[in-house]
């Protein structure tokens, strides 16, 4: 399936790696102050903090300096319309969206995309920074963490793909997949419109159809973008599964919480017995975002790094043959108090799929993923990702054992109340489907 993959042919300098948050943070501002045509950005959300301000500010700019250039943003629909998590007071981003297009000379449009009813059903989780002939591709939302602008950082990939063809197929699927459709409102409107349920169905349905067009290749070096929502017909999920079943030697994969569903952790059982290597690099959880130290008051939602521990547990308990032999290699990330955002799979150094998907059951079944994977049988991009590989394994350690993650006796009293609640009630399946 892979080999007969159609894809963009690009040239292997058409791909750069920016490494830190702090160089994807610049690298973007740069190009929005640069931008002739278009600017079209895709995320989860754009934060009312230092770091969100300074790329409005940069997007309200480079509009007032050039009138007729094309900008929209898009972010989910739900996450704009309510404050972060413990924080009662916040209303909303799009509080600050409506205000600043209100006093601004040019203003430009940003549209809440409701993926589903509710964002615990599911959200807007694509990717992509789309800025004239250019591609800047990140798991990374816009705040004060993903883009260092304070002291703390939240470690993702960013890759800068200059390809003019990229670039106009990832804004035609938005125009015509996303922003054609009613169900879509304009967060700068003064008018609190909301989607019916009927818009929103049939919105879900018309996304689960999208697909990113463009005049393909199928040999040499190339890049195939990919998008997929539910279950069913799923292409993303559907090259993510065939990606690992075709693994021959060696196979690298990045995910902040390790929790993937049943059908990938079997894939990746099969291919251990069949002697392939396989890395995995996995948050600590004290690097993931809701860990709450424990001096510190706790609520539930703190409880969510130690379930990903206990199934990260499990898995490496069954693969404990594989960890002595050698041929699985899973490397704890921990770096202060920053925390770890890393998606993605590599294959035989051929190929390699960038991606925003935590590679688990929610991103598999309720949120509108997307992906690029490069395709390089040619291996003419191999020392830039194992560059790429060895710098994020800076601050991991490689376990030895399963004991190595602690049991739930060992943790901090609240979060033993919880999790033996989750455990009678018997709702961690279902927990770990939509988390």
């Amino acid at each position: 399936m892979l080999d007969h993959l159609d894809g963009i042919a690009i040239a292997p300098e058409a791909i750069k790696w920016l490494h830190t948050p702090t160089n994807f943070r610049e690298t973007l501002l740069e190009r929005i102050n640069q931008a002739q045509k278009v600017i079209y950005i895709a995320a989860l959300y754009l934060e009312d903090d230092e770091a969100g301000r300074e790329i409005l500010q940069a997007l309200l700019s480079a509009k007032a300096a050039n009138p007729k250039l094309d900008i929209k943003v898009l972010v989910d629909y739900h996450r704009a319309r309510r404050g972060l998590i413990g924080q009662k007071d916040d209303s909303g981003n799009y509080q600050l969206y409506r205000q600043l297009m209100q006093q601004a000379s040019a203003p430009f449009d940003i549209y809440g995309v409701p993926v589903k009813s509710r964002e615990l059903l599911g959200v807007l989780h694509l990717k992509g920074f789309i800025i004239d002939d250019a591609v800047i591709f990140s798991g990374a939302s816009l705040n004060n963490v993903y883009l260092q602008k304070l002291a703390r950082y939240r470690l993702d990939r960013y890759h800068l793909i200059e390809s003019a063809e990229l670039a106009t197929s990832m804004i035609d699927m938005i125009d015509q997949d996303i922003l054609e459709d009613d169900a879509v409102v304009k967060l700068t409107d003064m008018a609190d419109i909301r989607p019916d349920k009927n818009q929103l169905r049939a919105f879900k349905q018309r996304l689960a159809r999208a697909s990113y067009r463009f005049r393909s290749v199928n040999h040499g070096l190339r890049v195939t973008p990919l998008v997929g929502l539910g279950r069913k017909s799923n292409q993303l999920n559907r090259t993510i599964l065939a990606l690992v079943k075709s693994a021959e030697r060696e196979m690298f994969i990045c995910t902040p919480y390790f929790n993937p569903p049943y059908s990938l952790t079997r894939a990746i059982s099969r291919q251990l017995r069949k002697g392939v290597k396989i890395d995995i690099i996995v948050g600590d959880k004290t690097a993931n975002d809701f860990y709450i130290p424990p001096e510190k008051p706790f609520s539930t939602i703190g409880a969510l790094p130690y379930l990903y521990e206990q199934s990260l547990r499990k898995f490496v308990k069954r693969q404990q043959w594989a960890v002595e032999q050698g041929l699985l290699n899973v490397h704890l990330w921990q770096h202060d108090n920053n925390s770890f955002h890393l998606k993605g799979i590599s294959v035989d150094n051929q190929h390699h799929l960038l991606t925003g998907s935590n590679l688990n059951p929610r991103a598999w079944a309720l949120d509108l993923e997307n992906g690029l994977l490069v395709h390089d049988e040619q291996l003419q991009l191999k020392d830039k990702f194992t560059q790429e590989q060895q710098q994020l394994l800076e601050h991991s350690e490689r376990m030895t054992h399963y004991r190595q993650l602690e049991t739930l006796q060992q943790y901090p009293a609240p979060v033993r109340k919880i999790l033996n609640r989750i455990r009678r009630l018997k709702a961690d399946i279902l927990l770990r489907r939509i988390l």
